[in-house]
């Protein structure tokens, strides 16, 4: 539901509203908040909440520290496991100077302008997230472990899949909160489960990311679990992905998508720091359905983008590199730019691919490009000026630290 700023003080007021929680994410997509009373709420609207951004890398140091936040209205959600007497909610928040400009890092701030830009150049982005993770005991002193809550493979059921009572209650909170899961299953990997949920445009989708790991995370807490979103939790098991489906609309009702994806092919490797942003994002890329190589396919699950079988307005693709550590403001930025990229300059596709690069020989291997194999090589990959026109070097900078 979208509010205006007095609805939501008069619904703080009349629905036992206790604290607001104010988020936002630093550079690498980690969300952080800051709680304040509904007596506070007119000020946060109208000059915003200050806050010492010092502690947060990449937002400032101790000669210059202030920070406000200004939250946004129509992302109001209340959260379902607080109590019911005695509400809490959250608003998501653009980040500025204390002089009223924008901050650089604000990287939220940074797709909402992107994806305004490319709307008034006649080309409104969609993206729908499948991000994987997986489920692991704690121990005594509820420190996580690297034990798996069960040992289920692909698709499996109960008793064998211990997670789906889990997944339901993930999924029944997510629809509380305004977000529509369309599916979930549990994974190839033991106690690794995958739940994907509807596509939206740009803001709303990468909102809708950070909010589902919000909730992944207090539910597998609240049953005793701990959610590991990193790339790589388990040696010689599947490394958590961040598929992300991507489908465009034009103003004059032409098909742009295959020039989108050419697009994104074209700057695939100058994007894949920020798309696989760890050093154990490396360790995933290559292996176990994570593309290695710079190609493309129809369903083939081995190759850097693939288009599912659908048509008309469903007609998407899948960009298969990324894995959760990513920044879904950044990821989404960078796509929309690398889409724009090969719209204007009209780039046709290469020729796909329909071979198990798993399985490939290294005649075919060595006529493709390669993902950067390791996070140095993927740092000196971002040095390309598609990546200093699309965000701002200090983000790129702190990025190649």
């Amino acid at each position: 539901m979208k509010y205006s700023a007095d609805e939501i003080i008069q619904y703080a007021a009349e629905e036992d509203v206790k604290f607001i929680r104010l988020a936002f994410c630093d550079v690498f997509g980690k969300q952080k908040n800051i709680s304040i009373m509904p007596d506070e709420l007119p000020r946060a609207f109208e000059h915003g909440i200050a806050f010492d951004a010092s502690a947060i890398r990449g937002f400032g140091d101790e000669s210059r520290s202030d920070l406000f936040l200004h939250p946004e209205p129509e992302t109001l959600t209340w959260l379902p496991w607080r109590p019911e007497h005695g509400k809490v909610v959250r608003m998501f928040c653009g980040i500025t100077r204390p002089d009223g400009t924008q901050f650089e890092c604000d990287t939220r701030s940074l797709l909402r302008r992107t994806a305004a830009e490319a709307k008034t150049s006649g080309y409104t982005f969609s993206f729908g997230a499948e991000q994987e993770f997986y489920l692991f005991e704690l121990d005594e002193r509820n420190e996580p472990t690297r034990i798996p809550y069960d040992r289920a493979g692909y698709m499996d059921i109960a008793p064998e899949d211990r997670g789906e009572n889990v997944r339901r209650e993930i999924c029944l909170t997510l629809e509380q909160m305004g977000i529509r899961p369309e599916s979930s299953h549990h994974e190839e990997g033991p106690g690794q489960n995958e739940i994907d949920f509807r596509y939206a445009e740009a803001l709303e989708a990468a909102d809708n990311v950070m909010t589902f790991q919000t909730v992944v995370r207090t539910v597998a807490r609240r049953n005793g679990l701990f959610a590991d979103f990193s790339p790589k939790p388990l040696s010689g098991e599947p490394g958590n992905g961040f598929h992300i489906n991507v489908s465009v609309r034009s103003a004059d009702g032409s098909d742009q998508l295959d020039r989108t994806i050419a697009g994104i092919l074209a700057k695939a490797s100058a994007m894949t720091l920020f798309l696989n942003p760890l050093e154990s994002s490396y360790l995933r890329l290559g292996q176990m359905k994570a593309p290695g190589y710079v190609s493309w396919s129809a369903e083939n699950r081995s190759q850097l983008v693939r288009f599912p079988a659908a048509s008309g307005e469903f007609r998407r693709a899948e960009l298969r590199s990324p894995d959760p550590a990513a920044n879904p403001y950044i990821a989404f930025t960078l796509m929309i730019r690398a889409g724009l990229y090969g719209i204007e300059n009209a780039l046709a596709l290469p020729a796909p691919l329909d071979v198990n690069l798993y399985r490939a020989d290294e005649k075919t291997l060595s006529l493709l490009e390669r993902l950067p194999k390791s996070i140095s090589e993927a740092k000196t990959a971002s040095r390309d000026v598609f990546i200093e026109e699309s965000i701002p070097l200090k983000i790129a900078d702190i990025y190649r630290e």
